[in-house]
């Protein structure tokens, strides 16, 4: 009777000669498909986040926001700034020619706010952008390519 080994072996051999790049590629696809779906979903709930809990306060002025511009010395002004752009912010990174671009401009927010908070309000929620930043940093490098490819900095894929 011969080892399991030796069979599975043979079993693999005969597969990967018949059929190895269709496998291959199935894997490679559905791995793909998996990986854009997951990014997909995180720029989704981004723009969520940044629409309602960030931008909405800002824009409607909510006592909690305007009492933090106040604090911050930036006033109603900064306060509706701020928000705008958050919110402008989150509409791009829906926007495949803009996710790339949104990304990196929210990533920027996000340092200020950052400086914001050590400097301001002594830390108390400085980890927040810095959470942030991640996830807009992965977005920014993973969605790189639509841009060059609308300048023509790229060659399209084959």
């Amino acid at each position: 009777m011969p080892k399991p080994t030796v069979s599975v072996a043979l079993a693999a051999t005969t597969v990967t000669t018949a059929s190895a790049a269709p496998v291959v590629a199935e894997s490679a696809t559905a791995r793909g498909r998996r990986a854009r779906l997951a990014l997909r979903t995180v720029q989704v709930l981004l723009a969520l986040f940044y629409a309602i809990a960030s931008a909405l306060p800002k824009l409607t002025a909510h006592p909690s926001a305007v009492e933090s511009f106040d604090s911050i010395g930036w006033g109603s002004a900064g306060m509706y700034t701020i928000g705008a752009l958050e919110l402008a912010g989150a509409v791009a990174l829906l926007i495949p020619v803009l996710q790339s671009v949104a990304a990196m401009a929210l990533s920027a927010l996000m340092v200020g706010a950052f400086i914001v908070q050590l400097t301001v309000f002594d830390g108390q929620y400085a980890a927040t952008p810095l959470i942030l930043i991640l996830p807009l940093a992965l977005i920014a490098w993973a969605r790189r390519g639509q841009n060059a490819r609308l300048w023509g900095l790229m060659r399209p894929r084959a």
